[in-house]
């Protein structure tokens, strides 16, 4: 009964994504799927993708490589499009000042630190890699599977922290710029 009601839920889901989809502009499907690319793409698969020609997707894209949202890069004779990860970090960066307060930040910052350091000493290893490493040595799967999450959130927080300490090195000079134009 679980099982089924799983995948009846995913069915619903799937149906609520096209019906969502549907409503969607042409530019909006592009725009939704440029931002989530996690490998640089050609126009052509990004057409295929969100049901369109490949003159619109390519349209779109250029606006959004113009915007500094994606990047252009030429390889061979291909076009590959892919975000940019430096507006990207700069724009979180922003974010996370606007959002919050320094203190906040800072003990976001603190937090982070603390649990990396703690899973360094429970574990007796300095980095993800040795963590997950460390799992051919065991026979529990619970045991298995809480090191491989840890791994991963541990990966997640070391990418977290130079963008929460950017945000802390620059609070004020981007505090004081925002309030010019408030």
């Amino acid at each position: 009964m679980f099982q089924k009601s799983v995948v009846m839920s995913m069915a619903d889901s799937d149906r609520d994504d096209d019906r969502a989809r549907a409503s969607m502009t042409r530019g909006e499907r592009i725009r939704a799927a440029a931002r989530t690319l996690r490998t640089p793409r050609t126009a052509s698969w990004i057409a295929g993708e969100t049901e369109v020609s490949i003159k619109t997707a390519q349209k779109y894209l250029d606006q959004l490589v113009e915007d500094t949202v994606l990047r252009k890069i030429e390889q061979g004779d291909q076009t590959l499009y892919c975000v940019d990860q430096l507006m990207a970090t700069y724009r979180e960066v922003a974010a996370l000042q606007r959002e919050h307060d320094r203190e906040e930040l800072t003990a976001s910052l603190e937090s982070m630190r603390t649990k990396i350091t703690d899973w360094k000493m429970s574990y007796g290893v300095e980095t993800p890699g040795e963590l997950r490493a460390s799992i051919a040595d065991l026979d529990d799967a619970n045991e298995i599977e809480e090191r491989r999450n840890i791994a991963s959130e541990w990966e997640h927080l070391a990418d977290r922290i130079p963008v929460v300490r950017a945000a802390l090195n620059e609070y004020d000079w981007a505090t004081d710029r925002d309030s010019i134009f408030a």
